[in-house]
C-alpha cells in the first residue's frame, strides 16, 4: 500500500478529489496517511479530519528563520514516512534538502499545460489571467515530478481544457479544476501506486 502525504495551503479541493477517488476505488493500492498544511486556517485540515487522517500544521510564522521552518517541515514529512508526497495547492517553496531526500517521490499539480504559464509568479488565478491575456484557445493542467526548479520537473500527465470566449479567470480556474486537476491528480497517484506494485511483483 502506497503511503501518501498531501501538502496543502487552502481549501483542499484537490485533496477532496483524491479522497473521493480512493473511496470510489479509482485509486488502488494507495492511502492518504497524513496531511500537512502551512496554514492553520486551511479548510483542507477539516477535510482530513473528516476522513480520520492525521493533519499537521507547520507554519513559517512560527519560526524565526526560513531555515528553521524548512527544517521543521522536513522533520514533519519524515515522521509521516511517505512513499509519495503530493503537493495539492501548497504555496510554499519546497526545501532543496527535502527534494533531494525524496527524489522522484514528490508530485505537483499545476493549472496549465507546462511549459506554458508556469514558473516563478505563476500560481492560482495568475495562471488563468495570463492564459486569457495571451488569447490561448486551449489550456489545462499538468502533474509533474518536483525538482529544484519551479515547475521544471519531468511531466507525468497532462489534460487539455478548452478556453471559452466568455471566460473570466474565475470561470476558467473552476473548469480547469473540475475537468483536469481533479481528474489528473488521482490518476497520477493510481499510476504511481500500481506501477510500483507491478514492479515489486515482477521482482
Amino acid at each position: 500500500m502506497l503511503r501518501v502525504t498531501v501538502l496543502v495551503s487552502g481549501g483542499g479541493t484537490n485533496l477532496q478529489a483524491i479522497l473521493d477517488a480512493m473511496d470510489s476505488g479509482k485509486i488502488r493500492n494507495a492511502q492518504v496517511t497524513s496531511v500537512i498544511s502551512n496554514n492553520a486556517g486551511a479548510y483542507a485540515i477539516e477535510r482530513a479530519k473528516s476522513h480520520q487522517i492525521p493533519a499537521f500544521v507547520v507554519s513559517p510564522k512560527a519560526y524565526e528563520t526560513r531555515e528553521a521552518f524548512n527544517d521543521a517541515l522536513l522533520e514533519t514529512v519524515r515522521a509521516c514516512r511517505p512513499d509519495l508526497i503530493v503537493l495539492a495547492g501548497f504555496l510554499v517553496k519546497i526545501p532543496e534538502a527535502m527534494i533531494a531526500e525524496f527524489r522522484n517521490r514528490i508530485i505537483n499539480i499545476h493549472p496549465s499545460l507546462i511549459p506554458s504559464f508556469c514558473g516563478v509568479g505563476y500560481y492560482g488565478l495568475k495562471v488563468h489571467e495570463a492564459a486569457l491575456a495571451r488569447g490561448v484557445k486551449i489550456t489545462g493542467a499538468t502533474v509533474h515530478f518536483v525538482d529544484e526548479g519551479t515547475d521544471t520537473g519531468p511531466i507525468l500527465l497532462q489534460k487539455a481544457v478548452e478556453v471559452r470566449e466568455d471566460d473570466t479567470p474565475e470561470t476558467l480556474q473552476r473548469r480547469v479544476m473540475e475537468e483536469a486537476e481533479w481528474v489528473l491528480l488521482p490518476q497520477a497517484i493510481d499510476v504511481i501506486a500500481n506501477q510500483r506494485r507491478n514492479g515489486e511483483d515482477a521482482k
